[in-house]
């Protein structure tokens, strides 16, 4: 019974460290680099173009393609500014490569892309995606997630990662032979499957909540910071209506035409100064839409590990059960009712000859269910390991960024207030001096 209970354990009963699973394929992983890519490689996203061409379709599209350069740190290091090398790679061929670091990584974090299209965006905003200022965004958070992977002390020595940032041709070969598309498939499949998992990990159940969470509240704050951005733009703008009446009231006035005028130019400039201000406030907004959308790659992680939980206990309630039929068969008592006890009762017990025909398959299954146990949890226990490293790794991050988007966020609105106090104050040594 000790042993049915060992099989019936998850992998979250043992408490010494497990160290992360490290994939040794040299196809995935550039095996003995100590440092991550960033630290030998600097990435940037330099600049954008629009292209035209046709689609899957075969109808002629816009699209915007993104220039990837690539320096030696040694190089700059050294004091040396060498020409960088270059690429363009379109937003899908982005896409391609978090979707292959998502089904290959399933225990990490993976950084999300910037939105595709607009979201939680003032009104005045085009949410047009081949907007100039939406493209110019877009650039800055593909640069953001280069240098999040190339960061990352597991994603930065992918070998395709690598490739992406440095062979034009050839890398969607590489990338689709690694056969990440089958992965992805059985992945989504066995994510959205329903099943309830008896023994989960209890960090992992919070960090789930947690991630639930961190999405509801960022979406509130970002839907508050887009109304608050409505409010300044008619604001400011409003002002602009003060320049225009004193700027036309400064023509009746002969003593306090000079006054008026110049309060009406403080009014205008003012109100000009709305779209640059609102344009900051986007790139603070920006940083908090990065952790909107980590908190699904947060919960994928979670729901990996529901699944790797819930495949080991399966493989345990089956290993119970046969060797529950070989106790029943060896020593010809049912435990539990059944239809076969039913008629062993009736009709008697089978010929010694099936029996341990029976009990022979039954031990090689019970064998085979051992192993596949022992698989499951060492795979499970692998999961939570390296998963929880990497969640504290995330944790440190987050609370990092978020911090840093807040402050600079409530600065700007400090900066604000003072330009609006100035520019009263300014105005009203024009009214003194009438």
């Amino acid at each position: 019974m000790a042993e049915d209970r060992r099989d019936r354990s998850g992998c979250t009963s043992g408490s010494e460290p497990i160290e992360d699973d490290l994939d040794d394929n040299e196809n995935t992983t550039m095996v003995g680099s100590a440092s991550t890519l960033s630290s030998r490689l600097e990435v940037s996203v330099a600049e954008t173009e629009k292209r035209s061409g046709k689609n899957a379709m075969n109808m002629q599209e816009m699209f915007t393609v993104y220039l990837v350069e690539t320096r030696p740190m040694e190089a700059l290091a050294e004091g040396r500014n060498p020409a960088p090398d270059s690429l363009w790679r379109r937003y899908s061929e982005f896409e391609v490569l978090r979707s292959y670091l998502l089904v290959t990584y399933p225990a990490i974090v993976v950084s999300p892309l910037p939105e595709k299209r607009a979201e939680f965006v003032w009104h005045k905003l085009s949410a047009d995606n081949m907007d100039p200022d939406f493209v110019e965004r877009r650039r800055v958070g593909l640069e953001n997630f280069l240098q999040r992977v190339t960061s990352h002390p597991v994603l930065s020595h992918d070998n395709i990662l690598y490739q992406f940032l440095t062979e034009e041709q050839g890398w969607k070969e590489a990338v689709y032979e690694t056969g990440f598309q089958d992965k992805a498939d059985s992945r989504l499949r066995a994510l959205s499957a329903t099943f309830r998992v008896r023994n989960p990990d209890k960090r992992f159940v919070e960090m789930k909540r947690y991630s639930d969470e961190l999405q509801t509240h960022t979406s509130q704050l970002l839907r508050a910071r887009a109304r608050v951005a409505d409010r300044l733009y008619g604001v400011y703008k409003v002002h602009g209506n003060y320049g225009r009446v004193f700027s036309e009231w400064s023509v009746l006035e002969k003593q306090m035409g000079d006054g008026l005028q110049s309060a009406g130019h403080h009014m205008d400039a003012y109100a000009a100064s709305i779209d640059d201000i609102l344009e900051e406030a986007e790139h603070y907004g920006d940083q908090l839409k990065e952790y909107l959308f980590y908190a699904e790659a947060l919960r994928a992680v979670c729901r990996k590990h529901e699944l790797s939980q819930y495949e080991l206990e399966v493989a345990s309630q089956d290993l119970v059960s046969k060797k529950q039929q070989r106790e029943e068969l060896a020593t010809g008592s049912v435990r539990t009712f059944s239809l076969k006890g039913m008629t062993s009762k009736l009709f008697g017990q089978e010929a010694p000859e099936p029996r341990e025909a029976r009990l022979h398959l039954l031990e090689e299954q019970i064998s085979e269910g051992e192993e596949a146990v022992k698989e499951r949890r060492a795979e499970c226990q692998v999961h939570v390991g390296s998963a929880w490293v990497d969640v504290l790794r995330f944790r440190q991050q987050k609370d990092r960024d978020i911090r840093e988007a807040l402050i600079g966020y409530a600065l700007m609105q400090i900066n604000l207030c003072k330009k609006g106090v100035q520019m009263w104050s300014n105005t009203k040594e024009c009214f003194l001096k009438m």
